[in-house]
């Protein structure tokens, strides 16, 4: 498992499998090496799309959002056997559920990511996440709120302030606007649309991480 930022996290939030390893191979021919077995996939196609990507990648960094809200410890060592690297729980989940998840992560070499997604108190959330032993947390504007002209950026600035441990940001990321949340305090940077609906995934990749090797945008028609 790749442990450098900045990192670019592939959201594969299909509904079928076979579409998201189409994309995934296109993906990683084009430069992305963090593949993210998203919500949809999981509930659609099970964690037999979390051991296609672990089969078919082995040298990625798989992520499973699973997006644990319960159960911490169960659903982890299921995550983490069927070949994850990183596993999503929520951040409105009770302490005692994400610290199990972190105590049975660490038996599988396995690193638990912490989802801010809409959380009240963010800030002081995100600490408690770190104070638990939490590997990453995850700041993310969800897809209904995009739709409204909601973006990541202020909850990433706030965030950034108070923590030390790697934040991923997910919310309509693309070329023009991965750059400018590494800018603002990021380590991983997780985009969807931008690649998974783009006619040609590897060119999107490649374009995404142009912009960032860069550090500047580029413009795009896909957010």
């Amino acid at each position: 498992m790749d442990t450098s930022y900045p990192q670019v996290q592939l959201a594969l939030d299909f509904a079928n499998l076979s579409q998201a390893m189409r994309v995934a191979h296109e993906a990683w021919d084009g430069g992305i090496r963090r593949l993210e077995a998203g919500t949809p996939l999981i509930k659609s196609e099970g964690l037999e799309a979390v051991r296609r990507l672990r089969a078919e990648f082995p040298e990625a960094t798989i992520v499973a959002d699973m997006k644990i809200m319960d159960a911490g410890r169960a659903e982890v060592e299921m995550a983490a056997k069927a070949g994850a690297n990183v596993v999503a729980v929520l951040g409105a989940a009770s302490d005692a559920t994400i610290a199990e998840c972190i105590e049975a992560a660490k038996h599988y070499d396995a690193q638990i990511m912490v989802d801010l997604i809409e959380v009240p108190n963010l800030a002081e959330r995100a600490k408690r996440a770190q104070e638990l032993g939490a590997a990453i947390v995850g700041v993310h504007c969800p897809i209904d709120v995009q739709m409204r002209g909601g973006d990541p950026m202020a909850a990433l600035r706030e965030v950034a302030a108070v923590v030390d441990i790697p934040i991923a940001v997910a919310g309509g990321l693309n070329s023009e606007t991965a750059p400018q949340v590494f800018a603002a305090g990021a380590s991983i940077a997780i985009v969807g649309g931008a690649i998974i609906k783009a006619p040609d995934a590897k060119a999107a990749s490649e374009t995404i991480l142009h912009a960032i090797a860069c550090g500047e945008g580029v413009e795009t028609e896909l957010f």
